[in-house]
């Protein structure tokens, strides 16, 4: 891999990098988590994903053992995120909501965890050059998952933060539009409406019991968006159903609308 400049690491990259991680495979969070002094273990919980109990210089991470795989490891970073960062308050009890790759801007201290979390399973110093000439798109964000043992929503939202293309990555249920997050490259006027178009995919995939993931699809930008800039734009779009009624979408914009916008370099 190329030279990394470790001073502008983010502080749960550079734990990675002092634990010797240059590969996604090296990402051991259980292992960081016990030399820490916070060893994890996995039991049935009730009413919350994941807890952490600290007594002075020392911890225990407890994880549900009822999740899946990777959501019990953005977990375990979730809560080692907590004990790097906020030992002193002395313990953590996470429900799922909590525990969401999504939720990393509110300023709180479960989204502090959050953001800590996505960049030990998703640092961008290896990402960065995995995504290069790779689309933004679905696939991509299921096969960045797989190599880095990273759910699939955790991965999208990665993938299109990390793009230098404008793009998107939306949540829609029944009622309308649970949550998105676009990247810097799209335009700054760009509204992501709460409706959800009837000419998309992800449509029939929230109330109907059709596929499971549609085909990338090149459709006008404006079934998605709304954006003066992006108002002749097409994207390109591919959506999944995560679970009954909760569709994850992927868009990236396919003109000239987003190259103005469009820099050289990943950001940081």
């Amino acid at each position: 891999m190329s030279a990394i400049d470790v001073e502008r690491l983010s502080e749960p990259e550079r734990l990675l990098w002092r634990y010797g991680v240059t590969r996604p495979e090296h990402i051991d969070l259980d292992a960081i988590a016990d030399d820490q002094g916070a060893p994890v273990r996995y039991a049935p919980l009730c009413g919350c994903e994941a807890r952490l109990v600290a007594i002075g210089k020392r911890a225990a991470i407890t994880v549900n053992s009822g999740c899946r795989p990777e959501r019990q490891r953005f977990s375990v970073g979730h809560e080692l995120a907590h004990w790097m960062r906020d030992r002193h308050t002395g313990g953590f009890q996470c429900a799922q909501e909590d525990i969401s790759p999504q939720n990393v801007k509110a300023k709180s201290a479960e989204a502090e965890a959050n953001a800590y979390a996505s960049q030990l399973l998703l640092p961008n110093y290896l990402v960065d050059p995995w995504i290069q000439g790779r689309k933004t798109s679905l696939e991509t964000a299921k096969q960045l998952g797989q190599d880095f043992r990273a759910s699939l929503t955790a991965s999208a939202i990665k993938l299109v933060k990390r793009s230098a293309v404008a793009a998107c990555v939306l949540c829609h249920k029944p009622h309308g539009l649970s949550w998105s997050v676009r990247n810097d490259a799209m335009p700054e006027d760009t509204y992501i409406p709460s409706e959800l178009s009837y000419e998309t995919a992800a449509f029939g995939m929230v109330f109907d019991d059709g596929e499971r993931m549609s085909r990338p699809a090149v459709e006008p930008a404006s079934r998605w968006v709304s954006s003066q800039a992006l108002r002749t734009a097409e994207v390109e779009s591919q959506s999944v159903r995560l679970s009954e009624g909760v569709v994850l979408t992927v868009i990236g914009v396919k003109t000239s609308a987003a190259a103005a916008k469009r820099q050289s370099a990943p950001r940081r």
